[in-house]
């Protein structure tokens, strides 16, 4: 199993955050590492969705006011839909991926897995009124 390291960073550089992922084979494609993080984070988001549907007796509105009580029930996602979104995404420059420091243009550009490889995804935020 080989486990990659995966960084968001803004244009300029600025890490906001990681997160791992593991393979069985040591060479992906880019098309597979958006589909197998956008499947992890939708698996993630699913999983933690909160369980009111469970409740004997769900809170009034006035109630969850005054003892702070969240009854907000988050829908679950649809990873495919999702995945070929952020596809689509990519093909149309709304992030870049860069592995070892270079830009990947080919979802069918294949990924090596090593123990020093390191990839970043770099979304670009539109410029206001442009």
């Amino acid at each position: 199993m080989r486990t990659l390291t995966i960084s968001d960073e803004t244009p300029t550089g600025e890490t906001l955050g990681s997160c791992t992922l593991d393979f069985l084979t040591e060479r992906i494609t880019v098309r597979e590492l958006i589909h197998r993080r956008v499947y992890e984070e939708v698996h993630e988001h699913n999983l933690n969705a909160p369980s009111f549907p469970h409740m004997m007796v769900t809170p009034t509105a006035a109630e969850q006011t005054l003892n702070h009580h969240r009854a907000t029930i988050r829908r679950r996602l649809n990873p495919e839909r999702l995945a070929n979104n952020a596809v689509r995404a990519f093909e149309k420059n709304g992030f870049f991926v860069l592995v070892d420091n270079q830009q990947i243009c080919d979802l069918d550009a294949k990924i090596d897995i090593n123990v020093d490889t390191s990839v970043s995804f770099i979304r670009l935020v539109p410029l206001v009124g442009g």
